[in-house]
């Protein structure tokens, strides 16, 4: 079965579009770091060993290089982030704009220096951060060489995905060679009850050798703030609580190696956690999915807090 990873994307900047949020009112760097790191001390103690950060999100990778930094006892996890975001927010909950997306060469150069800054030795794998099938990084032939040179130093290379056109995304990225040579070795899409239609893909990744990972496995908060019935129901029959219920639905996905988690608090990673225990047939959620386009839009709509 697959494991449960850590995602520091609600932990490493005041303002996200993650529903359920459990976070102090002070949400200063300092208690937010402090959040972070409480939260890695647990995850670790859990047997946590997978941890996913990215530019964008805030300090995540500042938060987490600090506290490897200060856990020399910490081997044997895996670290991975990603680039092509650059957070604009400045610490604001309210900003304008967020998050700016680019995706060429110099944007590269630029954000692996200031991932290498902070997390140095632990970077394991680095993303292009969420890929579609219209962007330049599937086509781009001077960023695939850099990429493979980068690849070529130990760095996995991998991509995200978003949209309702995920399918496309990971196949076209399957595509992509250089010398001869697949790219990308990772793939970290969204899929949940609501939003699977990137399955086939992602199976057809696993397939070919990539490492698949599952974001926003809870519908960015939707899935345990307000789940459907049926996963209430499931849940009550098998003693378990809403958001281990689905995310017990993507660890038993035979494509998946590792889902995961977006908790903001420890209480919420072991809530999380306990979908490793949970035996569900996934089919059994299999009637809630959503169309492709009505779920992003939906998303779309979040509003940042």
């Amino acid at each position: 079965m697959a494991e449960i990873g850590l995602g520091l994307a609600a932990l490493g900047r005041p303002a996200y579009i993650n529903l359920g949020r459990d976070l102090p009112a002070d949400r200063s760097v300092a208690a937010m770091r402090a959040r972070a790191h409480e939260v890695l001390d647990a995850a670790y103690a859990r047997g946590v060993r997978y941890l996913d950060a990215a530019r964008s999100y805030g300090r995540s990778e500042e938060f987490l290089g600090g506290w490897l930094t200060t856990r020399p006892d910490v081997t044997d996890v895996t670290v991975g982030s990603k680039w092509g975001y650059t957070y604009t927010a400045n610490w604001q909950l309210d900003a304008e704009v967020h998050e700016v997306k680019d995706h060429s060469v110099a944007t590269f150069e630029r954000q692996l220096a200031e991932t290498r800054a902070l997390l140095g030795r632990w970077l394991d794998l680095y993303q292009i951060h969420s890929v579609t099938p219209d962007s330049p990084a599937l086509t781009d032939g001077a960023l695939h060489q850099r990429l493979a040179e980068l690849g070529a130093e130990g760095v996995r290379i991998g991509l995200s995905t978003s949209g309702p056109r995920q399918a496309d995304a990971i196949r076209a990225a399957l595509g992509v060679k250089v010398d001869g040579r697949p790219l990308f070795r990772a793939v970290q899409a969204t899929w949940n009850p609501l939003e699977p239609s990137a399955g086939d893909a992602l199976a057809e990744a696993h397939d070919a050798g990539c490492l698949v990972i599952v974001k926003e496995g809870l519908a960015n908060g939707r899935l345990a703030v307000d789940p459907p019935a049926a996963v209430a129901e499931i849940g009550a029959e098998v003693d378990a609580a809403p958001d281990a219920v689905v995310l017990a639905a993507a660890l038993r996905q035979p494509w998946v190696d590792i889902v995961l988690s977006g908790a903001s608090s420890v209480a919420q990673l072991d809530s999380n956690l306990a979908a490793a225990g949970v035996a569900l047939d996934p089919d059994l959620l299999r009637g809630l999915a959503e169309p492709p386009a009505e779920y992003w839009q939906r998303r779309s709509a979040l509003g940042w807090s």
